[in-house]
């Protein structure tokens, strides 16, 4: 296994080709699973039922599905060869804010420095098209933990705290 420096200086972040998209795809249901794992749990231990099944598909839906809309919007993170993660985004124009969306490394690269790479890359791009700020959403509960650790990491700054709630009726 490399060391995180011999990771990151191989690392080369660019643009996302067409036929990378289930790679992205694989990418997002491996990193989410423990996510979609817990929100599972969570709802058999309140509810002792799925109120809402968390199914990877959608995920892998999603990330499918906005990477065929917006391919100039999807940066791949390429490592010898192999694609290890993606970061998708838009601009909010009016604003002057660059949103980070969907993103994710492969867990078999993960504590490299590969995401960190991501976000630093992408915010330097957000500052070359002018904008003023970056902004990310993420999960309050323990899964997101890492990524929120990770944003941390990358300089941003909790803004918002949101809750769920749900009820059985």
């Amino acid at each position: 296994m490399p060391d995180r420096n011999r990771a990151v200086q191989e690392l080369c972040i660019r643009p996302l080709r067409p036929e990378e998209i289930p790679v992205i795809e694989d990418i997002a249901a491996a990193a989410w699973a423990p996510i979609y794992e817990h929100f599972d749990r969570l709802q058999m231990e309140r509810f002792g039922e799925l109120a809402r099944p968390a199914r990877i598909e959608n995920k892998r839906e999603q990330v499918r599905n906005f990477a065929a809309r917006c391919p100039d919007q999807v940066l791949v993170s390429e490592y010898a060869g192999v694609v290890v993660g993606f970061i998708t985004f838009t601009i909010d124009e009016a604003n002057r804010i660059g949103v980070i969306q969907n993103n994710a490394v492969h867990p078999d690269y993960a504590g490299r420095g590969i995401g960190t790479a991501q976000y630093e890359r992408l915010l330097e791009l957000f500052r070359e098209r002018g904008l003023r700020y970056a902004s990310v959403t993420t999960g309050l509960d323990d899964s997101h933990a890492p990524a929120r650790r990770a944003y941390e990491k990358a300089g941003f700054v909790a803004m918002y705290p949101s809750i769920e709630y749900m009820r059985k009726l």
